[in-house]
């Protein structure tokens, strides 16, 4: 079980007054303070951990966030940033003697320029609704993680979200262009701007992924592209899961680069043709999903070549989108994947480590192994194109003995994903999910640089404590 912090003892006492400081600086609807209102911010993405806040704080503008957080900062008091909380990692945890500050209702677009094609949009705007803004005049929001339609900019600013778009679009970092940040202190920065490569040190680099560790983000400026002509998909189904791999190896190997490139494995593929009725191959050990995009021509060209390139797999069987009807039905098991196997089981976990694309065969392999080592299913679905691996290992949450041999299959998978050459996380962040494992991945000294840009931004470490950094590498919290 993962450890959480005991509450400061002196912030817990001095609860009445610290609520009535926020109070006076947030409207009346825009402070939580009773428990069974605060229900909903007791946990996140990672429900197998829960824990209630000290408060609520909603606020509507960059200046009310500021405000919140010069209180804390002088009072002493946590601060946990929270966006729609879909963090998958417990980014969003709360603590005891945290203030959790969600920014939901910083929900408007502020300006959209399609001539220099970007858009600024409050941190509380859903992924998918940047598209939903612009797309009637051609344009889209490229990163797509599988929780767009909830997830907000300002968490995928936090945690560099992908999706399966990023293969050939990037991430969150490769479609940023600017931010307004707010320190600790309550001071307000604008980083970045609307063009790319703006002067200076790239603090826009350091802010993206941070995990709410260095201040919080309440606007953002992102880059809109041209929607493109047309998009096809196409799945190819293997007998085994090393085939399959090889068979995604081949693809990149090739030089092609699909907009995405997504792997499911039999239990994955049984769970979404269950709950989305598909047309998967039940058959199939393993399924590939392949996307292209273009004009007819360079769609037509490219799934041939990819065709040609899945067939030297002996597959047993492949099927091509003759329509965009056809790619949403092909899409639509994988866009239902989490909640999918929710149905066959109480719980799981989803991890998130990435390989290098050559080590699929041999990391999935091994998944198999260690799922048979730990007596607990795994069903896999994940980024294949980037080597994004989402192994969801089912368990029992009311069984604590369930949950702790999940926990420890997961490590393991982690572990190993570093092992081959990999990391911990390719998306989903640290959060208290993979912090005890960070010396897996870095080194006493690489972890000590990182601790002081940390101490550099919140020298109390009052922001998002006891996430990213094992509790004995936090100066505050070993204390």
């Amino acid at each position: 079980m993962i450890r959480l912090p005991d509450p400061k003892p002196d912030v817990m006492a001095r609860r009445p007054q610290i609520i009535a400081g926020l109070a006076r600086l947030l409207p009346a609807d825009a402070l939580i303070t009773e428990e069974t209102r605060m229900k909903p911010y007791e946990t996140d993405g990672l429900p197998a951990y829960r824990q209630m806040p000290l408060a609520v704080a909603l606020p509507r503008t960059t200046e009310e966030v500021a405000a919140v957080l010069r209180y804390c900062h002088e009072n002493g008091v946590r601060v946990i940033p929270r966006g729609a909380g879909t963090s998958l990692s417990g980014g969003a945890l709360p603590l005891a003697d945290a203030v959790v500050v969600g920014l939901m209702r910083m929900n408007r677009i502020l300006d959209v320029n399609y001539d220099d094609r970007f858009a600024v949009v409050q941190a509380g705007v859903t992924n998918i609704g940047i598209t939903k803004a612009v797309e009637a005049d051609g344009f889209f929001y490229a990163p797509d993680p599988s929780s767009q339609l909830a997830c907000m900019i300002g968490g995928n600013v936090m945690m560099n979200s992908g999706g399966a778009h990023c293969l050939k679009y990037g991430v969150t970092a490769n479609n940023l262009l600017g931010v307004k940040f707010v320190t600790i202190e309550g001071e307000v920065i604008d980083i970045g701007g609307t063009h790319v490569d703006a002067a200076g040190y790239d603090w826009l680099g350091l802010i993206t992924g941070s995990e709410g560790q260095l201040g919080m983000v309440t606007e953002v400026t992102v880059r809109i592209l041209r929607s493109p002509e047309g998009a096809r998909a196409m799945l190819a189904a293997f007998d085994s899961i090393p085939v399959a791999g090889a068979a995604v190896d081949a693809i990149i190997g090739s030089g092609i680069i699909p907009v995405a490139l997504e792997f499911m494995d039999r239990p994955c593929i049984h769970a979404c043709e269950a709950f989305a009725h598909a047309g998967y191959p039940l058959d199939a050990e393993a399924m590939l999903i392949i996307e292209v995009e273009g004009s007819l021509a360079e769609q037509d060209a490219l799934l041939a070549r990819i065709r040609d390139i899945c067939a030297k797999f002996n597959p047993i069987s492949m099927k091509l989108a003759e329509s965009a009807e056809q790619s949403l039905a092909i899409w639509k098991g994988r866009k239902g994947a989490f909640g999918a196997v929710g149905r066959i089981s109480p719980d799981y976990l989803c991890m998130d480590g990435t390989i290098p694309t050559g080590e699929l065969a041999h990391v999935l392999t091994r998944i198999t192994e260690l799922s048979q080592q730990y007596g607990l299913g795994v069903a896999n679905v994940f980024h294949a194109g980037d080597g994004n691996l989402h192994p969801l290992i089912m368990f029992d949450a009311n069984d604590p003995e369930s949950f702790a041999r999940a926990e420890q299959f997961g490590a393991d998978i982690l572990r190993l994903c570093v092992e081959v050459g990999g990391c911990l996380t390719g998306e989903h962040g640290v959060g208290i999910e993979k912090r005890d494992l960070m010396p897996v991945q870095f080194t006493p000294g690489e972890l000590r640089l990182q601790r002081n840009i940390k101490s550099a931004f919140d020298p109390a470490w009052l922001l998002n404590p006891a996430k990213v950094f094992p509790l004995e590498d936090n100066p505050v919290l070993a204390a």
